[in-house]
């Protein structure tokens, strides 16, 4: 193949090229982490005798954003130190310059300053180098324009007279069009790259990405086609497991998608991963399996969608069937995981709060539209179509805009991040606040978007919808290699024929077991399905400081490093402040659903046994754990089995909780107690829901547990944000187990934009859109689930500074939660209270006559009249820390309080009762006086008080919530939650606005529901009372 597209006769005997990258933006690599680097390389035996690494960190400090400048003599040792450890270890060192953002390529002056640098590089040792023209404009200055015809032209004379200069040395070159999405016109006809093929000097090597920036597959013909045009084989540059441009997602699936049939075809393969290093342990092992490899068994793409769901993890092929020649991905990632679990164990420290590595800002952010249907649905563009139904277009600003329900920023202005240093400390990456980076932290300018996307959004009949899911398995079923037409085949390309066709009967059998494996299809009759899509085959199944990535050389103990590394404490911005959220769990609910229904005392001791078990269990991470982690944070085009297990599992729980609404009536209103099978078989699935979820939550517990401090500085925040979105999902299932929603609920909580909209998931999955097309990951998909609108500002939360193992449970309130409601009801009053002008203490608890007397004017009413709307949060000591209740319709909730609940509260407390101030306080007396103000303000003929029409018209529902001060510390993100599971609560009533009604002075009310996103809707003069609302 070399030949034929012009290669020297030494391509074949040159080394394939395999090794890692570190060319991604954001905070670099330490220098011990890379020194950690090279051992693993040299450990994981990559194809090639030289396993390569380059160093290329977009924003490390004189790479790219000042690569003019020489480095200083401390920089220096630490280079030299990179590249002596790199030639020890028998790793080839390629030194990156990326000087393309502001060269002027016609300049001398500009030419020796490059040849400067370089020399200065190789005088450290230095023997490998690349020069990198991606992700810069394509315009020639007008200098530039006067010498050279063409913007190849330029960066090939440049090229070709650094390598002659250098000697000729091992080279890399990286294109400014470089994948076939960035050909123009495409990838035959592109001058650019053309021009490179026929004038770069043909012993410099070409990066190449694939068809995408990040490919989800790359093909023997695409590599073709570019060999072709280039006239040598390219080396890939792949970004598979890159996760610069999403702070939500980090990559631990396996390399996967390219057959080891390539390797013939190419120069090499590098891997660009995780900005997080411990978290590549998986992508690298994996390739380096790969690259010995030189066939792959196809049965990741020959298992249907749902086999995988179901079995995904359990019995891998027979060892007798996969030879060390083939490459299966699944069982790659099984032997990555068995020897990455070790480095879990490894005593290491770090230090400082925990912050994402990956830029502030990547692409511009587009706001959510607010209020359109339901789950943050979009407004859609008709295409005129052939078939009967017309399928909808998506205009990606919008898809964008769905995708950011996580993010940091809704600001569209590209800010700079400070300007960061990996080569002055051997442990730190260290930033310089008084220089100024001139590169905005965004690769937006680079970043294209499709202008359309085709998704449905109308509902698909059963039998359709599985015909849709068949066709995409048809199309994954038979992506097969085949050799070009014509071709001869060798004896050798027989006998490998061979070896495959054993193999490929061999998966069939396998697959034939594991048909045999899965669990029964749902029972349920089609008439009980609220949603068509349950069917488908896919759903059976800054400015903190921070100490960056504090690595600690392998070869010192954390006792020995720690002074050295504490008396060098280096502090920098963190590039990320608020995407974040604290472990709040949906794992079991200490009640079930009957004992939610029921006045007894036994629901505590259930809780108290079941969070023991939580805390006490075995701490020690295993192979299983990692197995779920990967699952979680699978590949950027596929989520891992039990990830498409919890999001399925959810649709269904909530598309089929009628058949719980249905039997109430029949069996006393406890669904518990029912005989029906679709009963049982909803209430066994939501058991197993709830355990998934407390598996996550484990997770989490071991990983803040585990020896290793850097690895879990890295995947902590990860596991953390996904374990409170499961929270929030949980707690919706137990909710929806009480059946206290209308048959019709489904017109008010079907999501037209999730995982399950028709068209999305295999958007998601094919790989025709780069991945930052769908923000956030799984973790988003999760909170998509959610049916809530307008919720983004919910999903924001301030990151923790340090891994811990406190959570929270979240889960309806049962009875005898009402002393504990009572309780931060009464203290989180008295905390607001003090925010007050003049406003004095007011000691807790309350004397007995009056304990209770904030609790019944702000939250009695609500738990009497309305429990079931009702959501509480505990934490991992079995303590209540907050609540949030609502009532449906203000009018008629404020009938029945002063019917019912007044008049209770009158004789509880009568008008006459007063507390002496010499006693007990000026505040004191006068918060009783006014709350028994309020029992008795409508006593007697007075018509009960209506809500003013321009809010009931709107926020019809109204709420009360308080958390305690002491939880919001700890986790600032407790208050969103309990506030996103009622409104989803709400929502399946069909209500879609809500309020509260706060007394002007009280600002320590206004400021907490200002933090939850409430706005002021209302002012009523008369009363001196402010209406605050917010619409979902």
């Amino acid at each position: 193949m070399a030949d034929a597209v012009g290669s020297t006769q030494s391509d074949g005997q040159r080394q394939f090229i395999c090794g890692v990258i570190e060319g991604f933006y954001g905070r670099p690599w330490t220098t011990e982490q890379r020194k950690d680097l090279f051992r693993k390389l040299k450990s994981m035996e990559l194809h090639g005798s030289s396993p390569s690494y380059m160093y290329a960190p977009k924003d490390d400090y004189k790479h790219r954003a000042f690569w003019r400048e020489l480095y200083t003599v401390e920089e220096a040792d630490h280079l030299s130190s990179l590249i002596a450890a790199a030639k020890e270890a028998g790793i080839t060192f390629y030194y990156a310059l990326s000087p393309g953002l502001d060269m002027t390529y016609s300049s001398p002056k500009e030419i020796a300053t490059l040849k400067r640098k370089l020399d200065q590089v190789s005088q450290f040792g230095c023997e490998a180098y690349a020069l990198l023209f991606d992700d810069i404009e394509s315009e020639l200055s007008k200098g530039d324009k006067e010498v050279f015809q063409t913007f190849a032209n330029a960066q090939v004379s440049v090229t070709n007279e650094i390598y002659t200069h250098l000697g000729g040395p091992k080279f890399l070159f990286c294109p400014t069009q470089y994948c076939a999405s960035r050909a123009v016109p495409n990838v035959q006809e592109s001058e650019y790259l053309n021009t490179l093929g026929s004038k770069l000097n043909n012993e410099i090597d070409i990066l190449w990405t694939g068809d995408k920036v990040i490919s989800k597959t790359i093909s023997i013909q695409s590599i073709q086609e570019i060999s072709e045009v280039l006239r040598r084989p390219p080396c890939i540059w792949d970004n598979l497991h890159a996760n610069d441009y999403d702070q939500k997602r980090v990559f631990l699936g396996p390399y996967t998608g390219r057959s080891p049939e390539l390797i013939p075809h190419l120069r090499g393969v590098m891997t660009n991963p995780n900005c997080e290093f411990y978290a590549n342990f998986i992508a690298i092992h994996s390739l380096a399996f790969w690259s010995r490899c030189r066939m792959d068994s196809k049965m990741n793409s020959s298992l249907s969608a749902d086999i995988k769901l179901e079995t995904e993890n359990e019995d891998e092929l027979p060892a007798e069937f996969l030879s060390k020649n083939v490459y299966h991905p699944r069982v790659a990632l099984k032997n990555a995981i068995t020897e990455w679990l070790p480095e879990f164990f490894m005593e290491k420290e770090a230090w400082g709060p925990i912050t994402k590595p990956q830029p502030q800002m990547v692409m511009p952010i587009i706001p959510i539209i607010p209020s359109i249907n339901t789950c943050m649905s979009l407004t859609t563009t008709t295409t005129t179509s052939t078939n009967t139904r017309t399928v909808p277009e998506v205009n990606t600003t919008q898809l964008q805009a769905l995708a950011e329900v996580c993010t940091v920023t809704s600001s569209l202005t590209p800010i700079s991040n400070p300007v960061m240093n990996s080569l002055v400390s051997p442990t730190k990456v260290v930033t310089n606040e008084e220089i100024i980076n001139p590169i905005p932290t965004t690769a937006a300018c680079n970043i294209e978007l499709p202008k359309k996307i085709p998704i449905s959004i109308v509902p698909v009949p059963i039998m359709e919808a599985k015909s849709v899911e068949a066709s995409v398995k048809l199309g994954l079923d038979t992506e097969v290699f085949e050799p070009t037409e014509g071709e001869p085949k060798s004896e050798l390309k027989e006998e490998k024929d061979e070896e495959q066709r054993k193999l490929l009967e061999a998966v069939a059998a396998v697959e034939e077991d594991l048909v045999d494996k899965l669990e029964p299809v749902a029972s349920l009759n089609v008439d009980t399905m609220l949603d068509d899509n349950s069917l488908s085959p896919l759903s059976a199944g800054v400015n903190e400081p921070m100490e960056c990535s504090s690595s600690i050389a392998s070869q010192l103990s954390p006792k020995e490093e720690a002074p050295k590394l504490v008396a060098d404490d280096v502090l920098m911005e963190s590039v990320n402040d608020v995407h974040s959220m604290h472990v709040e769990s949906g794992t079991s609910s200490p009640l079930s659903n009957a004992e939610m229904r029921e006045e007894s005392d036994a629901p505590s001791i259930q809780t108290n046994e079941h969070d023991s078990t939580l805390i006490t269990s075995e701490s020690r991470i295993t192979a299983e754990d990692l197995s779920l982690l990967c699952d979680l944070f699978y590949l950027p085009f596929e989520h891992g089995s039990r990830g498409l297990k919890l999001l399925s599992e959810f649709h269904w729980l909530k598309g089929n909780a009628n058949v719980i609404l249905q039997d109430r009536s029949a069996v006393g209103g406890d669904a518990d107690k029912s005989t029906k099978p679709e009963v049982s078989e909803w209430l066994l699935r939501s058991e197993h829901f709830d355990e998934l979820c407390a598996s996550v939550l484990q997770l989490l517990i071991k990983i803040a547990n585990c020896q290793n401090k850097e690895i879990c500085h890295e995947l902590y925040s990860y596991v953390w944000d996904i374990s409170g979105a499961l929270s929030l999902l949980n707690c919706y299932i137990k909710w929806l187990a009480l059946g206290q929603f209308p048959q019709n609920m489904s017109s008010y909580t079907e999501g037209s934009y999730t995982w399950f909209s028709k068209g999305w998931k295999e958007a998601f999955m094919s790989g025709d859109q780069e991945p930052w097309v769908f923000r956030g990951g799984l973790i988003a998909d999760l909170q998509r689930l959610m049916p809530v609108d307008s919720g983004n500002d919910l999903f924001v939360y301030k990151l923790p500074e340090k891994p811990t193992t406190n959570y929270y449970l979240l889960r309806p309130y049962c009875s005898a939660d009402e002393e504990n409601v009572s309780e931060v009801c009464t203290r989180t009053y008295l905390q607001w209270q003090r925010e007050l002008d003049g406003g004095g203490y007011i000691p807790f608890p309350l004397p007995d006559s009056v304990a209770n007397i904030v609790a019944d004017g702000m939250v009695g009413a609500f738990v009497t009249l309305s429990p079931e709307l009702c959501i509480v949060a505990y934490d991992d000591n079995n303590c209540l820390v907050g609540y949030a209740c609502a009532a449906l319709d203000v009018n008629i909730f404020r009938r029945n309080q002063e019917l019912c609940w007044h008049t209770e509260m009158r004789d509880k407390y009568p008008k006459e009762l007063s507390l002496q101030e010499s006693e007990t306080g000026k505040g004191l007396a006068q918060l009783v006086a006014r709350f028994v103000e309020q029992f008795h303000r409508s006593s007697g003929s007075e018509a009960v008080e209506q809500c003013p029409v321009e809010v009931s018209g709107s926020f019809p529902a109204v709420l009360s919530a308080g958390t305690f001060r002491e939880a919001e510390e700890r986790d600032s993100g407790i208050s969103k939650r309990l506030l996103t599971v009622l409104l989803a609560a709400l929502r399946a009533n069909g209500c879609f606005g809500v309020h509260v009604c706060i007394p002007e002075r009280e600002v320590g009310q206004v400021n907490f529901y200002t933090r939850i996103g409430f706005v002021d809707v209302y002012r009523e003069e008369a009363t001196k009372c402010i209406y605050m609302g917010r619409r979902f």
